[in-house]
């Protein structure tokens, strides 16, 4: 196991190498203090300093962070339809980060974001967008809201209810 890494990044790489080498999980032993609260965590991956594969909850679905760690990593490396699935052979060259994200907050405008410290949902409707903060390709709170209507389907016209949360980010 890679020495240095904090335990809930550990966790992130053990179940992907678990699950691409012996399609199986980890088993859930000593939890950390972060990996018993619950919350919503996006796991992703990058190889050569290139996404790789990026999947969350911004609210939870199990029954703790170690749980929404375990389901995300797989489906970071294996359910991301943006890239085909991790191989075997990758393993070793990625690099995984685990953002812990706070309960969303609806904003009334874009004055209560900041594309550095908060991460931004976008919602009209059932359809939703949502951008974690603090990106190196994104430098404003428009382009942050921009991309979230794009990720949703949401035009530029449409009317939106925004949201911010703040993520605590270990790599």
């Amino acid at each position: 196991m890679a020495k240095g890494l904090h335990p809930v990044v550990k966790l992130a790489k053990k179940t992907v190498e678990s699950y691409i080498r012996e399609g199986k999980m980890p088993k859930l032993r000593k939890l950390t203090p972060e990996m018993k609260e619950r919350a919503g965590v996006f796991v992703s991956l990058h190889r050569h300093g290139q996404l790789r594969g990026c999947i969350g909850t911004f609210e939870p679905k199990e029954k703790n962070v170690a749980g929404e760690i375990v389901a995300n990593a797989i489906s970071s490396s294996t359910r991301d339809p943006r890239f085909p699935p991790v191989t075997a052979s990758e393993l070793d060259d990625l690099e995984y980060s685990v953002d812990i994200l706070t309960k969303p907050e609806p904003v009334a405008d874009i004055s209560q974001l900041d594309h550095k410290e908060y991460g931004v949902i976008v919602e009209s409707g059932r359809r939703k967008g949502l951008l974690l903060p603090a990106l190196e390709s994104v430098d404003s709170v428009e382009e942050q809201i921009a991309i979230c209507r794009l990720k949703a389907g949401i035009s530029a016209d449409e009317p939106v209810k925004l949201y911010r949360f703040q993520v605590r980010r270990f790599q």
